[in-house]
């Protein structure tokens, strides 16, 4: 185990929180840079945060570096992972309530479904004072698991809950499907924290030579009307549902638009050769992981989500902040973020036809430069690190106070 990456004098270390906060893996995505930006930014003078992680798999994008470049010191766990073993989860299990009975936290907060369970169970069997737990997607509403699995799952996460002081969700309709659906918990068990994201650099970016450079670099015309998606190959993320929209696309209009896709993962080979079948060969491009999204976003005339299920997508919220119009399927917590399709275009049926339909309303007719920067303000609003902070400080103050312990 790695020491805290800054440890204040003793006397001041006493009278400081000190929170255990636990994710999977940092692997690209929203829950990575949510978990960084609560370890760096929560208030120093009353929290102290030991960040704890497992390892990601070798088709992930890794985020460590996210970390690294903010000062934020990581503690990996060797066996955890979001791979399911039996050997592995037992011994990631073992070392944290060792690690809990040592350093004595008083709060353990786990994020995510893996770190979710042996998190909370070794906070559990160590007896730390509180524990709350971010579900950061709708990993039990049926669409990421077979439907016995799922049904284990929920089972599972039903006696978690009895264990946890509070239940984090993303968006009220996360709140409404946890709770009333699938009966998960009460529904006073639940509070709403949307994420916080660091979106200054997509509004201060020089769109347009953001916009000339990439595209010049993928050899795309400049009026070329271009379509962008960013996200992990990963069968939830439905990929193929955009494809196939794009090749519609590529009979309705002249010239035909192309398709910029960021990220990688499990099914990159498949869906390589999906685009391929279907002769679309030559107006995707593959950019892998790329760290310099608000370079990319600009290149976009509109950025679009086909997933069959979402909790609260980075990718729409950071585009929105970047000027760039989004289209999506309206699933989990999109159509929240898009205030019911007023900040974006929401597809309400998973049809390649509706969807390429959405597609072509935007690149045919964008939203105005006021339309933009309405959803460029509210984006910044709503998912600023300092809102996520302060409310996260709220939650712990509540909780402590509850729990007559660690009082700041």
């Amino acid at each position: 185990m790695k020491p805290l990456s800054t440890e204040p004098q003793p006397a001041a270390a006493d009278r400081l929180v000190l929170v255990h906060r636990l994710i999977a893996r940092l692997n690209t995505g929203g829950p990575a840079i949510h978990v960084v930006h609560l370890a760096e930014a929560l208030d120093p003078t009353r929290f102290r945060t030991r960040l704890i992680t497992g390892r990601i798999t070798e088709d992930e994008g890794d985020m460590t570096y996210y970390a690294r470049d903010r000062g934020v010191e990581v503690t990996e766990v060797a066996g955890m992972s979001r791979l399911l073993s039996a050997f592995g989860d037992l011994r990631s299990f073992l070392t944290l309530v060792r690690l809990f009975r040592r350093e004595r936290p008083t709060i353990v907060h786990t994020h995510t479904a893996k770190a979710g369970t042996v998190g909370r169970l070794a906070a559990y069997v160590a007896r730390v004072p509180v524990i709350v737990h971010t579900f950061h997607g709708h990993v039990l509403g049926g669409r990421y698991f077979s439907r016995l699995k799922t049904r284990f799952f929920l089972g599972i996460e039903r006696q978690l809950a009895r264990a946890t002081d509070k239940l984090v969700v993303l968006t009220h309709d996360q709140a409404r499907e946890m709770s009333e659906g699938l009966r998960v918990a009460p529904s006073d068990r639940f509070v709403v924290i949307p994420l916080g994201l660091d979106l200054q650099p997509f509004v201060e970016v020089d769109r347009a030579a953001a916009r000339s450079r990439l595209r010049a670099e993928l050899g795309i015309d400049q009026d070329r009307p271009v379509v962008g998606i960013v996200g992990r190959m990963v069968p939830v993320k439905n990929h193929e549902l955009l494809f196939d929209a794009m090749a519609l696309l590529g009979r309705r209009m002249d010239p035909a638009p192309h398709l910029i896709v960021v990220g990688s993962g499990e099914r990159e080979p498949t869906l390589r050769a999906y685009v391929k079948d279907r002769g679309l060969d030559d107006v995707v491009h593959w950019l892998g992981w790329r760290k310099d999204l608000p370079q990319v976003f600009p290149a976009f005339d509109v950025t679009a989500l086909t997933s069959l299920d979402e909790g609260t997508p980075v990718s729409l919220i950071e585009s929105l902040a970047s000027g760039t119009p989004v289209v999506s399927v309206a699933v989990g917590g999109v159509a929240e973020i898009l205030d019911g399709g007023e900040l974006g275009y929401l597809v309400h049926s998973a049809r390649e036809d509706e969807v390429a339909a959405g597609l072509e309303s935007v690149l045919g007719s964008p939203p105005s430069l006021e339309q933009r920067e309405r959803a460029q303000k509210l984006a910044l609003e709503r998912f600023s690190i300092r809102r996520l902070v302060e409310d996260v400080e709220r939650l712990y103050a509540d909780l402590l106070k509850r729990a007559g312990v660690g009082q700041t």
